[in-house]
């Protein structure tokens, strides 16, 4: 049977292999769990253990060359590691950002060198790399970064803030988006570097987060960081054409991210609703409670689909029809996680609100899914003017 970009002949259906894949993901992180997940949380520890587990097995690194230690695959399989990992209640926020955005940049746009230098350590998990573009004052309008590198020598030097810059500690480099001036036209033009977190003159704060994650979120403070010439990945003059290499792939990792809190929260509340009785029966016998459960799932393979589609476009070298595509998967998909993870609350009752069942927390998980990395109104904005010809807004 011949498959393409992880489907097979028949249509809508994944190949056995990515189909195994999910299985195998599942089975890792299902050995760790919700449970293990919250308790790293709550202590301040972190899911390094996970990490590596997944680096270990192949899994980290799939979307990345084989030469560089990755399994070859596309971005649809690791959406697929992204999404099977959440629904065992194991979201890990550093899938989205390190293999799927660094390393697809990296493998697109790097050296020879910087790929043998960077993408085996984000493969196996030991060099982890963070992603920073969002700026205080800058917000969702990119062209608003001001965050400036200047040629020094041979060198570099960068200097700039980040805000919302996710897992800092626990990341080797950051492959922080700034602008250099041209020099024909004085215009800034962005561009992309590899900056060590221990780099002089580099420093992060933490930002105090309702959501219940291992993964913190921080400010970074870049004064006067000097680097060596080949930090700038890619040309120079690639401008947001290598930028957005990576934001495709991030928009489809969100949306996995988001459909696999939606599939652990509508787990729990299905489960929930088969054992809890009242007035004689299990509350999932009644129409009030089985009908939102029943809408979620359809919402959640809508989402999926979508989600697939948007990988298969982009696996398939189509970079516009997968845009338009990763975008509209990323709102379905925050759209129905937010959903799910309400009406898992609502058929708990008083307890999807208490600690011990572990729905409250879901709200904000899933809620950050309408924000990051992208807010559904710009995704609304890019429907409206790139799919129905609408007139541009902003």
């Amino acid at each position: 049977m011949s498959t393409t970009h992880g489907f097979t002949d028949t249509p809508f259906q994944e190949t056995q292999e990515r189909q195994e894949l999910r299985k195998q993901v599942a089975k890792l992180a299902g050995k760790f769990g919700r449970d293990w997940f919250t308790e790293k949380a709550r202590s301040g520890g972190k899911t390094t253990e996970l990490w590596l587990e997944i680096g270990k097995n192949g899994y980290l690194g799939i979307n990345i060359p084989e030469q560089y230690g990755g399994g070859g695959g596309g971005i649809g399989d690791i959406a697929a590691v992204c999404e099977e990992l959440a629904a065992q209640g194991c979201p890990l926020l550093l899938m989205v950002v390190s293999p799927a955005i660094c390393g697809t940049i990296i493998t697109r746009y790097g050296t020879e060198e910087q790929k043998q230098r960077w993408l085996p350590g984000i493969c196996d998990g030991t060099g982890t790399m963070a992603f920073a573009i969002t700026e205080p004052d800058a917000g969702t309008n990119s062209h608003n970064i001001t965050t400036t590198a200047r040629r020094d020598g041979d060198g570099w030097v960068l200097n700039g803030r980040k805000i919302y810059i996710s897992g800092v500690d626990e990341a080797d480099n950051v492959l922080v988006v700034a602008r250099t001036e041209d020099a024909k036209t004085g215009k800034l033009k962005p561009c992309l570097f590899v900056v060590p977190t221990d780099a002089e003159g580099f420093e992060a704060k933490s930002i105090p987060m309702e959501i219940v994650s291992p993964e913190l979120q921080f400010q970074v403070f870049i004064d006067d960081v000097r680097l060596p010439a080949d930090a700038l990945v890619g040309d120079e003059d690639g401008g947001l054409v290598q930028l957005f290499a990576g934001l495709n792939p991030e928009r489809i990792m969100a949306a996995s991210f988001s459909t696999g809190l939606a599939r652990f929260a509508l787990d729990k509340a299905t489960a929930y609703a088969k054992e809890r009785v009242v007035f004689k029966d299990a509350i999932g016998s009644h129409q009030a409670v089985a009908h939102p459960l029943a809408q979620s799932h359809i919402e959640i393979e809508m989402a999926r689909l979508m989600t697939q589609k948007a990988a298969a476009l982009y696996d398939a070298g189509d970079d516009m029809g997968a845009g338009e595509a990763a975008n509209m998967a990323k709102y379905a998909a925050a759209e129905a996680a937010c959903d799910a993870a309400d009406r898992a609350v609502q058929t708990h009752g008083g307890n999807g609100i208490t600690q011990e069942y572990g729905m409250a927390g879901l709200l904000v998980a899933t809620r950050a899914g309408r924000i990051a990395p992208v807010s559904r109104e710009m995704i609304l904005n890019f429907v409206a003017m790139h799919s129905l010809g609408l007139p541009k807004s902003y």
